[in-house]
């Protein structure tokens, strides 16, 4: 396997690993507001907005492989691209 899908890998892992942390968060932070004084919902929602800009950061830094990729093999990028909007075509027309 080649650096680049290396990366691609551990950038989207990371994606996945933050966008789940981020749910988990934002389901506290319900939970927070259903039970809590306004001093602890400013608590709660200080911290999901911490976590919130770590998942733009990681967002931006993960995009940076995924780039690289794209500009050393654009003709699997496209087929990729190709093959995901003809399936996602596929199971829209199905329903």
């Amino acid at each position: 396997m080649n650096q680049a899908m290396t990366d691609f890998n551990l950038a989207r892992g990371r994606i996945a690993s933050d966008f789940r942390t981020m749910i988990t968060d934002g389901e506290d932070l319900l939970r927070a507001t259903a039970s809590v004084s306004g001093e602890g919902f400013a608590a709660a929602r200080a911290n999901f907005e911490g976590k919130l800009k770590h998942a733009k950061i990681a967002l931006a830094d993960a995009s940076r492989p995924v780039d690289g990729y794209v500009r050393a093999n654009p003709w699997s990028a496209v087929g990729t691209a190709m093959a995901a909007g003809a399936l996602i075509g596929f199971l829209i027309s199905k329903r």
